[in-house]
């Protein structure tokens, strides 16, 4: 099975800082009508204020001055993001481009009625971010420990319960390969939402989740929630003491929700293309993003165009093989 986001190599981030910088500053000018010549849109397919939506208002607010044009931030939201990434991908002026996310490779495996596919209809220009999952039971809850839910799971196959946000959410598909993974059953409880779910799971009616970091960590850190484990590559300091599910034994259950920058395909120049590269690489490593993205309790993550492509289709085949294996469908 493929493994989630890894952790980047620094020199070779440095290394892709360096040329990308070159090819921007090097070279002929640009010229008046050089990409972009007129306002950028950056579509989120989601509703103002989540991770995807806050990251892509820092990079459209650093952005501008770097190209020039304004660049604003349109939400899209809709069937778990599906409508914001076709509008995307259906755009043709030239200056659009997507914040897309684990959904966008998601959805066309687990419903066959959307017709986009990401490799086909997409040129990536780079990682933007990634965010853990945690994995969290109620705080009375008499499960202690990664080993405790296993084997509470094994004793009692079918009867501890996963809340998610949705049929199809990275928060289901992470619990359904945690059965998978560990050999248990642990029966999916779907919500509308996080905030839908949370009363339901702090008050022990829902025995467990893997829940995005920013909704849970306030509720960790007052007792109403216990923290088991983080799906990141290392350990979250705002988590002190909570170990990794790699360091667990469990490596495949390492996931990110992450956030890439793509735009329609064949619709910017490759010039353009490596110019946005290149900028967005820059601005990911300055202490400004990196201090508001901490805000967001996201992480930066340098990749460049050739790289997230090829991650984005690693997820897409890592996912059909828990939707495949899991007999998941798209909700009615």
């Amino acid at each position: 099975m493929n493994q989630p986001l890894a952790r980047v190599n620094r020199r070779t981030v440095l290394s892709a800082v360096a040329l990308a910088l070159a090819a921007v500053h090097t070279g002929r000018g640009w010229a008046a009508d050089a990409w972009p010549s007129k306002t950028v849109r950056i579509i989120v397919p989601f509703a103002p204020g989540g991770g995807a939506d806050s990251s892509a208002r820092v990079l459209a607010e650093v952005l501008a001055p770097k190209l020039g044009q304004s660049v604003i931030v349109e939400n899209r939201p809709g069937a778990g993001s599906a409508i914001g990434v076709m509008a995307a991908a259906q755009s043709k002026d030239g200056h659009t481009l997507l914040m897309g996310s684990n959904s966008m490779v998601i959805n066309p495996v687990l419903n066959p009625s959307i017709t986009y596919d990401v490799a086909r209809d997409f040129d990536a220009v780079g990682m933007v971010s990634a965010q853990p999952l945690v994995l969290v039971v109620p705080a009375a809850s008499k499960i202690a420990s990664f080993v405790d839910l296993v084997a509470e799971a094994k004793a009692r196959p079918g009867t501890l319960t996963a809340g998610n946000s949705g049929n199809g959410t990275l928060a289901h598909l992470t619990a359904e390969l945690f059965s998978i993974q560990t050999q248990t059953t642990i029966t999916s409880v779907p919500y509308k939402g996080e905030s839908a779910l949370l009363p339901d799971l702090i008050a022990g009616l829902v025995s467990c989740g893997f829940l995005n970091l920013p909704s849970v960590i306030a509720h960790i850190r007052s007792g109403r929630l216990r923290a088991l484990a983080v799906s990141s590559p290392a350990p979250v300091a705002e988590l002190s003491g909570v170990p990794t599910l790699r360091s667990l034994g469990q490596p495949s259950l390492e996931v990110q929700g992450w956030a890439a920058l793509l735009a329609p395909k064949g619709t910017i120049p490759k010039e353009g293309l490596a110019r946005l590269e290149a900028l967005l690489i820059q601005a990911l490593g300055t202490d400004a993003v990196k201090t508001r993205f901490a805000a967001l309790s996201v992480e930066p993550v340098v990749s460049g165009r050739d790289a997230t492509a090829q991650h984005l289709k690693a997820e897409g085949a890592r996912w059909q093989q828990v939707i495949k294996a899991r007999g998941i469908k798209a909700d009615s």
